[in-house]
């Protein structure tokens, strides 16, 4: 589906009719770590459907809801839960929310989402920080990039090495360090799923120097980028990749979301921290 920017501004307008308060930093949550948008203060909520052109999550664990309010002093737009390429959408639909938060003066942008754990020392419930990631669905033809370029939205080729922004990891190394947090940093790897992976493709993932892996997230840093915006991701650990086809374990999306409330105290802390440094 091609937007077009009187999309995303038809889309502004709509938000703009609950709330004019001015926000600078966007926050996306994902599967099971929607509760951090509960914490906003001064909240306005507003449900995916009543925005024109929003894409509505289907996966259980995203509540599918706008919610714009404060914390530590910031005026923050959270989606409290995403679009993801395999339920059908195409990427300038998962992608949608990222123009209009651009479309609405977001300079900043978070986000999160829950990953399995590729890197040998990764446990359930760590938290590792993105400092790089690896788009075999994007390098494959798939991207929200696709298609003719609106100069008015970004540049027609984007640099990528640089992606994740060095002063807001540094703001983040800090957080942790004052909260005694332990903070693994890594290589994110976006397949598109819905399935996860089997061992040999975590072993492939693992040598080509992928440290988690998931189906989200890379398809907005790519647009947030594009568009000029600063980006700070996080992976929370939620299971450990299977890397032995003989191993009794066996992931699920249940586990995803049970070991998600372990990392909300986590990322709680981590957001406070940066929000409040960026204040």
């Amino acid at each position: 589906m091609a937007y077009t920017r009187a999309d995303y501004e038809r889309a502004v307008e709509v938000i703009r009719s609950r709330t004019t308060q001015a926000v600078g930093v966007g926050l996306v949550l994902g599967s099971g770590l929607g509760g951090l948008a509960d914490q906003l203060e001064n909240r306005t909520v507003i449900p995916y459907g009543d925005i024109p052109g929003w894409p509505r999550s289907t996966v259980h664990g995203h509540a599918g809801q706008l919610v714009i309010g404060t914390l530590e002093g910031c005026w923050v737009v959270a989606q409290q839960g995403r679009a993801h390429f395999y339920e059908g959408y195409d990427l300038q639909q998962v992608t949608f929310p990222i123009r209009v938060m651009r479309a609405m003066g977001v300079s900043t942008l978070i986000l999160t989402n829950a990953a399995g754990g590729i890197h040998p020392s990764f446990r359930v419930g760590d938290v590792m920080m993105i400092n790089d990631h690896i788009n075999f669905a994007g390098m494959a033809g798939n991207n929200p990039l696709m298609g003719p370029n609106d100069d008015s939205l970004g540049e027609r080729f984007v640099g990528m090495a640089h992606t994740y922004d060095f002063d807001l990891r540094q703001s983040a190394r800090s957080v942790a360090d004052a909260a005694k947090l332990m903070l693994y940093e890594g290589v994110y790897c976006c397949l598109s799923g819905p399935f996860f992976e089997t061992p040999a493709e975590i072993r492939m993932l693992r040598t080509i120097g992928a440290d988690a892996v998931g189906m989200s997230t890379v398809h907005e840093v790519l647009v947030a980028r594009h568009g000029g915006m600063r980006v700070l991701a996080f992976s929370g650990i939620t299971n450990k990749a299977i890397d032995k086809i003989d191993s009794s374990a066996e992931t699920s999306h249940q586990e995803v979301l049970e070991t998600s409330t372990i990392l909300v105290p986590k990322l709680t802390t981590l957001l406070h921290g940066v929000l409040r440094n960026l204040s």
